[in-house]
């Protein structure tokens, strides 16, 4: 059941798993103002999987939900490796924060938004078009699959 476009909405209780899903390139909507049945009818509306710690609102989206059990990161993600077969590839296509698709961006048109080492150092940047973050390949790739890795 592996499947790189699945669709995530994820309740209060996994915001870092949210943000974590973005950097390998998963759709996730989340906000800690979504009630209970907010997140349902984004699951059902737009063919999301439901993500919660809440065994009651899983059991509510029934095949529409996964129910996450552990509460370290490194755990939910191998939940969800092994329940719904999503891939730790890193992509780096979504934004981290908001979720929008990153875009690249010239070099010359980040060298006052980046620290002059990483401007010296990448020639490759992205950035958010809605929340302007800016992106590199950095070091953070290797401590991310290595994190992944050795949990």
């Amino acid at each position: 059941m592996t499947d790189p476009n699945y669709k995530f909405v994820a309740d209060v209780m996994l915001g870092r798993l949210s943000r974590w899903l973005r950097l390998l390139g998963y759709d996730v909507k989340y906000s800690p103002d979504n009630d209970d049945n907010k997140l349902l009818y984004l699951a059902l509306t737009e063919e999301r999987l439901l993500l919660t710690r809440d065994r009651k609102l899983a059991e509510r989206a029934s095949k529409q939900s996964i129910l996450i059990g552990s509460e370290k990161l490194v755990e939910q993600l191998k939940e969800l490796v092994n329940k719904a077969g999503i891939s730790t590839e890193l992509r780096f296509s979504r934004c981290s924060i908001c979720n929008k698709i990153i875009k690249p961006i010239d070099k010359k048109a980040v060298i006052d938004k980046v620290p002059p080492y990483t401007y010296k150092t990448h020639d490759e940047f992205y950035y958010c078009p809605e929340c302007e973050r800016i992106y590199w390949k950095g070091s953070h790739k290797k401590l991310i699959r290595d994190f992944l890795e050795k949990g």
